[in-house]
């Protein structure tokens, strides 16, 4: 196995619909723009209520990915 050198950013990824679907909105969002994207952590879980339901997920993630060398 070779050796890495991680980064890691901070994310939080929205969705009406569920918290694993806020996940891989904000997973796939970064995945635009960064590369070698290698691990997450949900670090947070919230969301938005109206009219007494749950109106939208708001999951804040780690995301780790490797630095080119």
């Amino acid at each position: 196995m070779t050796e890495h050198v991680y980064k890691r950013i901070d994310l939080t990824g929205t969705s009406s619909t569920s918290i694993e679907d806020a996940v891989q909105k904000a997973i796939a969002k970064a995945s635009k723009t960064l590369h070698n994207l290698r691990w997450f952590e949900v670090a947070d879980i919230r969301g938005d209520i109206e009219k007494n339901k749950i109106a939208h997920w708001q999951v804040s993630v780690k995301v780790g990915f490797t630095l080119d060398d």
